[in-house]
């Protein structure tokens, strides 16, 4: 793996022709923005280039892909993968396809495992579409409309509207600049979708998840737990399940979140969240997986009550460094 900088992964993208861009399972605003405002990009320039995903893209997104896309097959001569710090996270459609056969990895999780062959990597960057942005001015590629929707849409997501503490004052710069160039991008709108309206399903499942939640550690730990059961009994979608990675750090007092999602029996993808001091991407890496110091997963196959045992016990570590 050789690391590359923003010029150097610019001056690899320009020189690249057709181009596959991988971004990772259960795509979120990042992943999504990101992956699309970088083939737009290619494109521009005359490139052919296709974003790849394991999983169908959630409805609530669907306003940052292009119109009518229909992209007649043609042989990749660079893969690019983009907010994506496991090439495991592709997902098992695309792992089995282009498993070690990543050329450029674009991201921003300190936890990369530099599966690809050249990284572009900032973690000091809030989003991948931090770097992106980066990427294409170096590239002196005019962002149009469609990219800056797509890059906006990513730093807003990622950042949790601009409220994490991921966010720099270039983090800033960056949505200005892009608030800028184009003020007739209902931004107000996209913020109110991603963080304020929810479905009546999401509403009730808020609801049915205060119900589920435990308390550990006098409340400094608390946890949620979705399994398929609670799911068929309430008649719970998949889709509504986005964003709720969040939902425990709700709580008054709670310093790390946990929650637990049952993909298949007794396989669990967890999302963990910190609101300070405690470093869940070391957490979750116990676990093989990472990501960030205050936003991280992994997955873990075993009953409920032993994988909650297991990620209490190393939370309560965690909690002690």
């Amino acid at each position: 793996m050789r690391e590359f900088t923003v010029n150097e992964a610019a001056k690899r993208l320009l020189e690249a022709e057709n181009a596959y861009i991988l971004i990772h399972r259960s795509p979120d605003g990042d992943c999504i923005g990101s992956g699309y405002a970088l083939a737009l990009a290619l494109r521009s320039q005359g490139k052919k280039a296709k974003v790849l995903c394991s999983d169908a893209i959630p409805e609530r997104y669907h306003f940052m892909l292009p119109e009518a896309e229909t992209i007649e097959h043609f042989e990749p001569d660079i893969i690019i993968s983009a907010d994506v710090a496991d090439e495991k996270l592709i997902g098992d459609t695309l792992f089995e396809q282009y498993a070690g056969k990543t050329d450029l990895c674009i991201d921003h999780h300190i936890s990369n495992t530099g599966y690809a062959k050249e990284l572009c990597l900032d973690g000091n960057a809030a989003a991948a579409c931090q770097v992106v942005y980066e990427i294409l001015k170096a590239m002196n590629i005019s962002v149009t409309r469609e990219m800056a929707v797509c890059l906006y849409t990513g730093l807003a997501t990622d950042t949790g509207c601009f409220m994490y503490d991921n966010v720099s004052p270039r983090t800033l710069r960056i949505a200005a600049e892009i608030m800028e160039q184009y003020p007739d991008i209902p931004y107000a709108a996209i913020n109110r979708n991603m963080f304020i309206v929810k479905s009546m399903g999401r509403m009730q499942l808020d609801s049915i998840l205060t119900k589920q939640l435990e308390s550990y550690a006098d409340g400094k730990c608390m946890l949620v737990c979705i399994t398929k059961e609670l799911m068929d009994k309430y008649g719970i979608d998949e889709s509504e399940l986005d964003g709720v990675a969040g939902f425990p750090l709700q709580v008054e007092g709670a310093e790390v979140g946990i929650v637990l999602k049952e993909r298949e029996k007794n396989f669990f993808r967890i999302s963990m969240r910190s609101a300070d001091k405690v470093n869940v991407s070391d957490i979750c890496k116990c676990f093989g997986g990472g990501g960030h110091i205050k936003a991280a997963g992994c997955s873990i196959e075993a009953s409920a009550e032993d994988a909650k045992r297991m990620l209490v016990e190393a939370v309560m570590k965690g909690m002690q460094k």
